[in-house]
């Protein structure tokens, strides 16, 4: 268990430097949490608008990252009945539905491409963060909170740590003594969820009691615990899956089923709640950009 005094240490330019190499590393899913009372999401009220203030924590115990990545699917078939499921590309596994999905999408026919992106995967993060203020539920306030985001905010974090210009200076938003609070503002765009005016506060430390905040720290969850391969269906539950939801016998499933060449699969490259009979919540169309330039990527 790492201590909190090996944390202080750490804490400010060493620390900064390991996230921003992990940056560099992921640059260019949903989990069943349905009862997963350690999850925070941020409530709206009737007009689609929110409003919260959360600090990101840093990694918890032994780990080395304060935010895990994962992809997931989540789209309608034919037959009425949905698919969604953890993307296995999450702990570098092979995936028939991507590779389902890469053949839509390199086929050059624009029906198979706007398939292709309905059944895209989509970007998750996951991390640790103290729930400051709360609007919606004030109960929640001083809590620790597991919180899953999209690329939009983790693009707020990612902005921090590398600002853009000269009299910007590099900020670790995880970071208990030199990070900041942020400042969720969600606003409703064209029916979707956006959160473009969020925005940090000046940095600080989260308090000026050192063992205030290591009481806080050590309340944090495991992230790890979201790529182990349990959370995950093999390569042939999924494709069975995939192939049920397409519905047995039809175009769509003949695809699924066909037998995707290993060399033009794209999982030789590096590592990289489930919901009930409803849909998926709509989030800022933006959220997935990095779906569609992974399929962009497939058919160069």
């Amino acid at each position: 268990m790492v201590d909190f005094a090996k944390l202080k240490a750490n804490s400010g330019k060493k620390s900064l430097e390991a996230l921003t190499a992990e940056l560099t590393k992921i640059s260019g899913g949903q989990f069943d949490n349905s009862k997963d009372d350690r999850l925070w999401y941020p409530n709206v009220d009737k007009a689609g608008n929110g409003y919260a203030v959360i600090r990101f924590l840093p990694a918890p115990g032994e780990e080395d990252m304060p935010f895990v990545r994962t992809f997931s699917h989540g789209f309608k078939g034919p037959t009425g009945s949905w698919l969604i499921e953890n993307c296995s590309t999450t702990i570098g596994h092979k995936c028939p539905v991507c590779e389902a999905n890469s053949e839509l999408w390199n086929s050059g026919i624009e029906a198979d491409k706007k398939i292709a992106r309905e059944r895209k995967r989509k970007l998750t993060f996951i991390s640790n963060v103290l729930v400051i203020t709360d609007q919606q539920n004030p109960e929640n306030e001083g809590k620790v909170f597991l919180f899953k985001y999209g690329k939009k905010v983790f693009d707020k974090l990612n902005e921090a740590m590398n600002p853009q210009f000269a009299d910007e200076d590099a900020m670790n938003p995880f970071d208990l003594w030199s990070g900041a609070n942020f400042k969720l503002k969600i606003r409703n765009v064209d029916g979707y969820r956006n959160y473009d005016k969020s925005e940090f506060a000046n940095a600080g430390p989260l308090s000026n009691d050192d063992s205030e905040m290591e009481t806080t720290w050590k309340k944090a969850y495991s992230l790890q615990e979201f790529l182990a391969p349990t959370n995950f269906k093999s390569y042939d539950e999924l494709k069975g899956k995939l192939v049920k939801v397409l519905a047995s016998g039809s175009a769509a499933a003949a695809r699924a089923s066909a037998v995707v060449d290993e060399d033009d699969a794209p999982w030789n490259e590096a590592p990289a709640p489930k919901l009930k009979a409803a849909a998926p919540p709509k989030f800022d169309e933006d959220e997935d950009d990095e779906s569609m330039e992974f399929f962009k990527k497939l058919a160069q």
